[in-house]
């Protein structure tokens, strides 16, 4: 009676679970609620979990040395090292690669550590590129200290003096740069009029999307060549994980020689040339069926050159709490950008408030708003009191619920005194320009009742 048995035969399900055999995928032309849920995810293979498995692995076992070395000298695509590569990073990059409607896409440790990255890929000291002044002010401070540090060179030039982008250019320029939706002030950016200048000169036009999220905003639609994310903000939405993202829409020419980075011979690979492997009329493209179409010569530099070298990796902790986030994305941002557009209304009429910049108002910048974000105009807005600088400090001081915090996209009610905190390192010239005046106060909204964050900024104005 103690002898052992043999073991049981496979069932039914261990077979399935053993052939891989798991439904449960993203259907080719998946609506944008769907992809948020399913795009880059499908069940472990292993044990057919269906929410995307945290690998809390530095590194990961090859089958030999032959697969090995494909992998290190890019011939063959996976996970070596989790500071270029993660199973769950990569989930998280497919998922935004496909909301934004690119071909490749690349989690990173914050959105400074995106930009960063992405113009490793296309600058060398003394290069230069245009930038507009509509900016976050950790954005202004990036370029204009650290990117200096670099010796490479950034002009900022206002949004709307398209003539001044263009005659900024000079023949070390590499890219112009934008924000979508502008950060501190909410102002909807021409994105074609950047992209046809850009374009007309051979350059890349970089979008920081990080205020409008894929959700309002498609600026690949719109002339984008690269999108960079802070990951933090509305993506993740939480407040709880730091992230960035790269993303390349994949059909720019890299190989007209003013990026050496992505065309030319690369000593650290042997002599690999980026954009000729990896472009959309390369062997890669072609293997995926997307030859002339999309490459991902951006993205596969931007991994395992600067990424590799500097190292600004994602944990994979984060990337699984940005990609829950991402989950409820079009839930989050249509009712965040319904619940400003009330708050802005309400203050718009108080007398204390001498004026409110939100695009979704009316004015100036409400036909742009209706060209590229019809859905709404986002969370995030600015807004001036009669009693300048002092009556501002003191609403920011009087708030019970709304919280005085240095971010933007959270699922609760921000709000902010940009000039002495996120743009408190600017000139007062520069502050004015990017629209942190000295009397602004910015506000990004959450998802609380809207009387309830109504109630709580009419008792502080009333102080």
């Amino acid at each position: 009676g103690s002898q052992r048995q043999p073991p049981a035969a496979p069932s039914a399900r261990d077979e399935v679970m053993a052939d891989q055999g798991f439904r449960a995928r993203c259907p080719d032309g998946a609506g944008f609620a769907t992809k948020c849920l399913h795009a880059g995810q499908q069940p472990d293979p292993a044990t057919g979990a269906r929410t995307t498995p945290i690998n809390m692995s530095t590194a990961f076992v090859f089958k030999d040395s032959a697969q090995a070395a494909a992998r290190f000298a890019l011939q063959e695509f996976g996970p070596i090292y989790s500071r270029i590569t993660n199973p769950t990073m990569d989930a998280v990059e497919a998922k935004l690669a496909a909301l934004e409607g690119g071909s490749a896409a690349l989690a990173t440790s914050c959105g400074h550590s995106a930009q960063l990255l992405a113009f490793s890929n296309l600058m060398e000291a003394g290069d230069h590129m245009v930038s507009t002044n509509k900016l976050y002010g950790g954005t202004f401070t990036q370029f204009s200290r650290q990117f200096k540090q670099f010796n490479w060179e950034v002009t900022f030039v206002d949004h709307e003096d398209f003539s001044g982008i263009e005659a900024a250019i000079t023949p070390k320029t590499k890219a112009i740069y934008c924000e979508s939706i502008a950060n501190p002030g909410g102002i909807v950016c021409d994105l074609e009029r950047y992209a046809a200048i850009a374009h007309a000169h051979g350059l890349p036009l970089v979008v920081d999307n990080t205020t409008a999220t894929p959700y309002l905003v498609r600026p690949f639609e719109h002339g984008a060549d690269i999108i960079v994310h802070s990951a933090t903000k509305g993506l993740g939405g939480h407040g709880n994980a730091m992230g960035g993202f790269i993303v390349e829409k994949g059909d720019f020419d890299w190989g007209s020689g003013k990026f050496p980075i992505l065309s030319e011979p690369c000593d650290s690979y042997h002599g690999l040339k980026f954009y000729e492997v990896f472009g959309k009329d390369g062997p890669v493209a072609e293997s995926m069926g997307m030859k002339g179409k999309a490459g991902m010569t951006f993205a596969v530099a931007a991994r395992t050159l600067g990424l590799r070298d500097m190292g600004m990796c994602i944990s994979p902790f984060n990337a699984f709490l940005i990609s829950m986030g991402m989950e409820t994305l079009p839930l989050r941002i249509q009712r965040q950008s319904d619940t400003a557009l009330a708050v802005a209304k309400f203050l718009e009429k108080h007398e204390k408030v001498s004026w409110v910049l939100y695009a979704g108002l009316g004015g100036s910048n409400y036909g742009l708003h209706q060209k590229y974000c019809p859905k709404g105009a986002g969370s995030l807005f600015t807004f001036g009191l009669k009693g300048g600088f002092e009556a501002g400090k003191a609403l920011v001081d009087s708030v019970n619920m709304i919280s005085l915090v240095a971010n933007l996209g959270d699922s609760r009610t921000l709000i902010a005194h940009p000039s002495s905190m996120m743009h408190s390192q600017l000139t007062e010239e520069q502050k004015n320009a990017a629209g942190a005046g000295m009397e602004t106060i910015r506000l990004s909204i959450g998802l609380e009742d809207v009387e309830d964050i109504i109630a709580d900024l009419r008792q502080a104005l009333e102080k």
